[in-house]
């Protein structure tokens, strides 16, 4: 028998297997692990983007890190639908309450001199505030780029899900995430001879 305290890495290694967007038709599948590794480009992208263009003083490296490891809990729970996991308080809390304990699973995969490191990866604390803001609105671009992709591919199962995105996405009071939508988004509906 193995030692627990050392499957931490090959555990994330499955994030590779847990497809998200179950409820859906999709064109092609995209897994957790690519979700979280566009997440954290997007998070690196705003925190540069506030940096550069709004005085922000935000780590880029923190916010990026925190994007790769914000769904790692889903190797245990699944990627929960949102229409389900928001169905109601109730849902909601007990949702909550599970994915806290698969992180503490993950987490004690670890040797504990490691742990704590990780700790503050998977578990908010008051002092990354800003830099979570930035993780929950890149995750939410991720999931409307993948509408576009979707749409564009002519699959009209996520129309209503595009619109829907797009507006939490403009609900979010942040100048950054504005002009990355500005800037950056209308790129993702050009072909790639248009891109080049």
């Amino acid at each position: 028998m193995s030692d627990n305290s050392f499957h931490f890495f090959a555990f994330l290694s499955r994030m590779k297997y847990i497809n998200r967007w179950g409820l859906m038709r999709n064109t092609y599948t995209e897994n957790i692990q690519e979700h979280s590794l566009q997440v954290a480009i997007i998070a690196h992208g705003l925190a540069v983007i506030r940096n550069t263009y709004f005085n922000g003083e935000v780590n880029p490296e923190r916010v990026a890190i925190l994007a790769m490891f914000h769904d790692c809990n889903e190797i245990i729970t699944g990627d929960m639908p949102t229409p389900i996991k928001y169905y109601n308080p109730q849902i909601s809390k007990i949702y909550k309450d599970i994915e806290d304990i698969s992180k503490e699973k993950i987490i004690s995969m670890l040797p504990e001199e490691m742990a704590d490191e990780y700790y503050s990866l998977f578990f908010k604390n008051p002092d990354d505030t800003s830099c979570w803001r930035l993780v929950k609105a890149a995750d939410r671009i991720s999931a409307y780029i993948k509408c576009i992709e979707e749409v564009k591919a002519g699959n009209n199962e996520f129309k209503k899900a595009q619109e829907t995105i797009l507006q939490t996405i403009m609900e979010i009071n942040l100048p950054e995430v504005r002009y990355f939508m500005e800037k950056f988004i209308p790129s993702f509906n050009l072909s790639l001879d248009e891109i080049d």
